[in-house]
């Protein structure tokens, strides 16, 4: 008997990436590591992500932690950034604890984010 390695919102949410893409101008984090890539795009306005997008390079829990992002933070002020919980996220999608590593580089590319905004927006 095959045990299925992904849950239902990991299928859905990789095979339904809404928040895949670009925003155009918008302000990015990046980040790479063990071959895996992840690109956080942000729109803000007045304080709030008004748009997120990604742009990710690794396996289906990866591209479907990458959208759950985008999903939660995006109508979020800057500042929600900061609550963003590997463990939580790993929880949700049901990732295995031996890819633990790919979810903290999209933790990573978050904090990458949040400081890229802050950098702008900081005179």
């Amino acid at each position: 008997m095959t045990t299925d390695p992904f849950n239902t919102t990991v299928r859905e949410y990789f095979a339904n990436p809404s928040h895949c893409g670009e925003v155009a101008g918008g302000v990015a984090g990046y980040f790479e590591d063990h071959g895996m890539r992840i690109r956080l795009a942000a729109e803000v306005r007045d304080g709030t992500i008004a748009r997120l997008r990604f742009q990710a390079w690794g396996c289906p829990h990866v591209i479907a932690a990458a959208e759950a992002v985008c999903r939660r933070f995006e109508g979020q002020p800057v500042s929600a950034l900061e609550q963003f919980k590997t463990g939580q996220i790993m929880e949700d999608l049901a990732v295995p604890v031996e890819k633990t590593g790919r979810i903290l580089v999209l933790e990573d590319t978050v904090r990458s984010l949040g400081r890229a905004i802050e950098n702008l927006t900081t005179p």
